[in-house]
């Protein structure tokens, strides 16, 4: 029971993979995809309360653990309904897309479980390999091969930093002798202020700064989402992110409360990306360039939470990625079902969307108005509690620097809703929607301001999962130091 939802995904995939060798079987491989991620749904709630180690230390089941899964499931099947029939994406290659989709989710279901290194960063490759192929997966045409250039960037500013990241974590076995964090945080808590652990965690996070498209790690981002298919962008937009800052959390929990160095580190970082995130972002006429800059700007103000190195700066990192991750998601469905063919959209082709389908129009201004904090939406909730937490541990500097790059990014955000909503467009065809974009439509919308008008038993929730995560990592930490050494036996002869 601990581990169905993995074992659900993972016989998904495999089914998918049967799929795959066929052809002409896009629509099965659709509804099969549907259906694995609503057992997984199924799956994540029927396990929410397990909790255990597994696989002899190297895999936690826990309530903070499980939480994430099941945003993740959620979040898999608004991706699914997103992307609709894939109009954009090949035929003759939809079942390998739906499988190389579910691999990715895979992935980022084990990566927040995943407590000793060497697992991690197996999981954390099965969750972005399937992405360099997703972006690539997108129909030519005439003169234009974009999405190619973006999968090679993608992978190998990826490449470079799992370099970086594999370097790091040498760094931490080397000081500590382990790769289990549990066991790794009181022995590297006797080391933290010398510069090889410093040096150790500051190259580790680089690979966690890639997936999260954070400054200077965040050149691969306004080209990958322009050159991929709209479905893919949503995807690489908003999911990956949620398992990164999982990650971060595990990682981060190694500093000492009282350290200076990382917490000045996140600071120069999180107002970098702020500012240049916003700063390009206000140049942008292309939507999905638009939103790469801004998914920058964003992942400044998830590392404003973690400057705090405490609990209530984690809760609320979290919280706002979860937000990020449907307010997002909105954005990318609109654009998605705004442009049948899969072209990218510029933001002259919002005019008139209010008279062209207000539904779309309503779901575009909960997205946008979220992501620029204007309440009651996630986006607003998710600042405050970032802002809160930062501000309670004397970091003035960077409060005031976030709400001034949350001044800027109103700008751009309302350009986008002034179009959408005041513009017109006298020879734009109305837009007709199927009952699956209407269920995406709405839950969004629904999603987005449940989180902002009652974000309680969902903070209430994060705390509780990391309060216990913090236990239990400190116990296993306690028993591994003062458990005895097993002298190692004489080999059998034959």
């Amino acid at each position: 029971m601990a581990f169905l939802p993995e074992l659900v995904l993972l016989l998904g995939a495999l089914g998918l993979f049967g799929l795959s060798l066929g052809e002409a079987r896009g629509c099965a491989a659709r509804r099969s995809a549907l259906g694995v991620a609503a057992a997984t749904i199924l799956a994540a709630l029927a396990a929410f309360g397990q909790d255990g180690v597994l696989f002899d230390g190297a895999y936690r089941v826990d309530a903070f653990s499980q939480l994430l899964k099941l945003l993740i499931a959620g979040g898999f099947l608004l991706v699914l309904l997103l992307g609709g029939d894939l109009p954009d994406i090949p035929v003759e290659v939809k079942p390998e897309y739906h499988l190389f989709l579910t691999l990715s989710v895979c992935g980022l279901t084990l990566l927040v479980s995943c407590v000793d290194v060497i697992t991690l960063f197996v999981a954390l490759e099965l969750a972005a390999f399937p992405l360099y192929f997703l972006v690539a997966m997108r129909r030519e045409r005439a003169g234009q091969r974009v999405q190619m250039e973006s999968a090679i960037k993608y992978l190998l500013f990826g490449v470079s930093a799992n370099g970086l990241m594999l370097f790091g974590l040498s760094y931490l076995y080397g000081l500590t002798g382990t790769t289990s964090l549990p066991v790794m945080v009181p022995k590297l808590a006797e080391n933290l202020a010398s510069p090889a652990a410093i040096a150790g965690l500051a190259l580790t996070f680089c690979g966690l700064f890639y997936k999260l498209a954070v400054f200077p790690f965040h050149f691969w981002t306004p080209d990958v989402y322009q050159g991929a298919s709209n479905e893919t962008t949503g995807l690489v937009a908003s999911l990956p992110k949620l398992g990164a800052v999982a990650v971060f959390v595990r990682f981060a929990a190694l500093a000492a409360p009282e350290d200076r160095v990382l917490p000045a580190m996140f600071s120069v970082l999180a107002a970098a990306s702020m500012f240049y995130g916003n700063l390009i972002a206000l140049a942008q006429t292309d939507l999905k360039r638009l939103l790469g800059f801004s998914g920058i700007a964003h992942a400044g103000y998830a590392l404003v939470g973690f400057v705090a190195l405490d609990a209530a700066g984690y809760s609320a990192a979290l919280y706002y990625t979860a937000a990020y991750l449907f307010m997002a998601l909105a954005c990318f469905a609109v654009l998605a079902l705004l442009a049948p063919d899969g072209r990218n959209l510029a933001l002259a082709d919002l005019a008139g969307l209010h008279r062209r389908s207000p539904l779309l129009a309503l779901t575009l201004g909960v997205g946008v108005f979220g992501l620029a904090g204007i309440p009651p939406f996630a986006g607003f909730m998710g600042k405050l509690t970032l802002l809160t937490a930062a501000w309670a541990k004397g970091h003035f500097a960077l409060v005031i620097l976030t709400v001034v790059n949350s001044a800027i990014a109103i700008y751009y955000y309302l350009v986008m809703a002034r179009e959408a909503f005041f513009r017109d467009a006298p020879e734009a065809a109305p837009v007709r929607l199927r009952w699956p974009a209407r269920v995406l439509c709405l839950s969004l919308i629904a999603v987005i301001l449940a989180l902002g008008v009652a974000p309680g038993r969902f903070l209430e929730s994060l705390n509780s999962s990391l309060a216990w995560t913090r236990d239990a990592a400190a116990n296993a930490g306690l028993s591994a130091t003062v458990l005895p050494v097993k002298q190692p036996q004489a080999p059998l002869r034959p």
